[in-house]
């Protein structure tokens, strides 16, 4: 599996940080359907104030630009999802140009099998 940790901003609105919110403790069932079939085996979002933090793992040797692409292009119920959840929300300072959710970078991983920062040293060199 490989592991990609992403973030984005909430719209500075209350209503939309509580319409997110109340979204994500129904996801539509072809969402969750679509992730799995697109790769994901494994995604968390967190919050904190606005800002957004998603954790995605996916089978490996997927390139996540792909994997969301075919997920949003999977049906017109996830690229209805898709909108709707853009509409709440903003790409985060630091994105690059054409970025919603931005990827951040690595600087730190504790691993018992090996030393703690060669994870980012191999980010680094590839």
């Amino acid at each position: 599996m490989n592991r990609h940790v992403l973030t984005v901003d909430l719209k500075d609105d209350p209503a939309a940080i509580a319409a997110y919110r109340e979204h994500h403790n129904h996801v539509w069932p072809e969402v969750v359907e679509s992730l799995r079939a697109a790769g994901v085996r494994q995604m968390d979002i967190h919050l904190l104030g606005r800002r957004l933090v998603m954790v995605v793992e996916l089978e490996d040797g997927l390139d996540i630009a792909r994997v969301f692409a075919r997920h949003a292009a999977s049906s017109p119920r996830v690229a209805e999802w898709e909108r709707l959840m853009k509409s709440l929300q903003q790409p985060p300072p630091g994105a690059k140009p054409g970025e919603w959710w931005a990827s951040m970078e690595p600087v730190y991983r504790l691993d018992r099998s090996e030393r703690a920062t060669a994870h980012v040293d191999r980010l680094r060199t590839s």
